[in-house]
């Protein structure tokens, strides 16, 4: 054997903390090769990144019972009137815009027109929008006005326009990944969510920026920046998607999370994300990244605009091996009275601000019972090994073949280091990863037989690992404001526009914050029910951003 051999063993003790004899070390030699070339067969095998595993995720557990019933959405009544601004209607909800197209009162065209002029004149400013289609979206308004006209509705997002995350196929249309390698990628058949907002009646206004692979807000067209500082990205990885919603470029867009890529950028942007339980919305055609983990949700204005989206997206699909059926139903006119609301003591501890405890007193004054919850101690954020192995193995090719030096951001916490890195893991090692996923799931499953509804921090404590493993849904939606400096690239890879822009040191923007709900797997009424309460509670909902320079 070669040397190679000896420092890959050297290399494995070092890891795993133990040392071999040299009788194991020989023992281990003499094996190695065939070891070695069971490896270098597999590799001849090309695998797209279509290709699914034969292991699939469930987050359900043993005795787990899903709820019963069929698919319901009762909106909260539509009583606004149209404005006379264009930008008064293209900041309104979604249950607003529902409801003056239903009526009459706008067309789907001039609504389209309205996003398009915004569009031009602000979507370079924020890099954005990777493709813009009008006249797909022209054609796609005329003909939804057409049918209004002949009677027919399809639903609430009949005729509304909206921002898809450029890793959706769309045929005929470039679907890039935000990636250099893939700029020119154009599919020859439509997502699974494409088909189903187009049933709804949904205008396709053209695909919104990501961060290149699914991760930050750095792709090859720029920086996707936060309409409430452009000096600083919008967070990754729905970057263009919650930066267009906040800005009012679009209705709603659609956005996906494998740790934090919805919920991110609706923190950085006062957007409301909504990451629905894992396996209720079907990723075919969709760019994978991690398989067990990727999911799929609306980035809105409001919260009732999610549960307005997610019905239109909600329903098991054969071509998504890991899709559900469940059914959704929602109530805007619920009662939130009875809902028992947890929270985790240290989440409001150090590190939390004013606004998260503005929050949780608001929770408090709506009448809820609001408890204290508690999570066994486990290595949460150990499970990150798991989406890294996933996200190597899934562009292996872009490793091997060495067009990741492409990407234009090749720090050492971005993917060309990162998937280069995951190669070191232990085989041995994720599937011990996979065994504690599962006492996660038991941990969540415990808390959430406590309490209906948790609120937190968005980073604060191990819910966002925790919860992304295990399935669970999270709504995140504005409750206040900050006066913040420009903020940096985080953990989540969030751009600062260093060298772009004048200088803006000791400068401070009044920027949104957050918080976050979790709930029940595949029970996202009462969280969303508490939501809107809170939303109204807390009465931040309607500011725009002022485009600060």
């Amino acid at each position: 054997m070669t040397g190679l051999s000896e420092d890959m063993i050297a290399a494995a003790e070092a890891l795993m903390g133990l040392e071999y004899t040299p009788e194991e070390r020989a023992q281990m030699l003499d094996n190695l090769e065939g070891q070695i070339g069971l490896a270098r067969a597999r590799r001849g095998v090309k695998l797209a990144n279509s290709a699914p595993m034969a292991l699939r995720f469930d987050p359900r557990l043993p005795g787990f019972v899903l709820p019963h019933g069929a698919d319901t959405l009762h909106l909260s009544p539509a009583t606004a009137p149209l404005p006379e601004s264009d930008e008064d209607i293209a900041f309104a909800g979604l249950r607003e815009l529902s409801g003056w197209i239903a009526s009459g009162q706008l067309s789907s065209r001039r609504l389209t027109r309205i996003y398009l002029d915004r569009i031009a004149e602000l979507g370079p400013k924020l890099e954005c929008f990777a493709t813009v289609t009008p006249e797909l979206a022209l054609a796609e308004a005329e003909a939804a006005d057409a049918l209004l006209r002949a009677g027919v509705l399809l639903g609430p997002l009949h005729g509304i326009p909206y921002g898809l995350k450029d890793l959706f196929d769309t045929r005929g249309i470039v679907t890039g990944w935000g990636a250099e390698p893939y700029r020119d990628r154009v599919p020859d058949a439509d997502a699974a969510v494409v088909k189903k907002l187009r049933a709804a009646g949904a205008v396709l206004l053209g695909k919104t920026a990501l961060g290149a692979l699914a991760y930050g807000d750095i792709w090859y067209g720029g920086i996707s920046r936060n309409p409430w500082n452009l000096n600083e990205g919008s967070s990754g990885s729905s970057a263009g998607s919650a930066s267009a919603t906040a800005a009012g470029l679009c209705g709603f867009a659609i956005g996906t999370e494998t740790l934090g890529s919805i919920t991110s950028p609706s923190q950085r942007c006062g957007t409301t994300g909504l990451r629905p339980t894992f396996g209720r919305v079907s990723r075919a055609g969709v760019m994978a990244l991690s398989n067990s983990l990727d999911k799929i949700g609306p980035i809105c204005r409001r919260v009732e605009d999610t549960a307005m989206v997610l019905a239109a997206l909600n329903g098991a699909d054969v071509e998504d091996r890991s899709s559900i059926a469940a059914p959704f139903a929602f109530d805007a006119g619920a009662p939130i009275a009875g809902l028992k609301v947890g929270y985790l003591p240290e989440a409001f501890g150090e590190g939390a601000t004013a606004v998260d405890h503005e929050a949780l007193a608001a929770v408090r004054r709506l009448g809820v019972e609001v408890v204290e919850a508690h999570l066994p101690v486990l290595p949460y954020a150990a499970l990150m090994n798991t989406l890294y192995a996933e996200a190597a193995a899934f562009f292996e090719e872009l490793t091997l073949s060495g067009q990741d030096d492409s990407l234009t951001w090749q720090e050492a916490g971005a993917w060309p280091n990162t998937m280069r890195k995951a190669r070191f893991l232990s085989a041995v090692d994720h599937v011990q990863l996979d065994r504690l996923r599962y006492q996660v799931m038991l941990a969540l499953d415990g808390l959430f037989r406590q309490v209906d509804v948790l609120i937190g921090p968005f980073m604060t404590g191990p819910m966002l690992v925790a919860s992304n493993f295990t399935g669970h849904p999270c709504l995140h939606l504005r409750a206040g404001f900050e006066s913040l400096g420009t903020r940096g690239r985080g953990s989540l890879g969030a751009g600062k526009l260093t060298g772009s822009r004048a200088d803006t040191a000791g400068a401070t923007f009044r920027v949104p914050q957050g918080i976050s709900l979790w709930g029940r797997l595949f029970d996202e009424g009462p969280m969303l029910g508490l939501g809107m309460a809170l939303e109204r509670e807390l009465g931040v909902a309607a500011e725009r951003p002022t485009f600060a320079k």
